[in-house]
């Protein structure tokens, strides 16, 4: 969970963001759109929610791993390179 304003601020902004999509999904699907643009917004709430996933994850590391004062480079190292999978993965 995003503990300060600034990163709460942002993940409630993403948030909200797909909050918007999924309300123009509900849309084109009561609608009836075309299969081929309800995709695209599926995908694009996916990368949405991945993103956001990848954010608070990358939050609650740094905050439990990353602020300790005795960390090491290596230690910092190896976070940013979690971090790097976790972001890889959720693409």
């Amino acid at each position: 969970m995003p503990h300060t304003p600034a990163d709460k601020k942002k993940a409630l902004t993403r948030l909200r963001r797909i909050r918007g999509q999924c309300d123009a999904l509900e849309k084109a699907l009561e609608a009836g759109a075309d299969c081929g643009p309800v995709l695209q917004q599926l995908a694009a709430i996916r990368g949405a929610v991945n993103g956001l996933m990848s954010e608070v994850m990358g939050m609650y590391l740094h905050e439990e791993f990353g602020s300790t004062p005795q960390i090491s480079s290596a230690q910092q190292a190896s976070i940013d390179n979690i971090l790097s999978l976790i972001r890889t993965y959720l693409k």
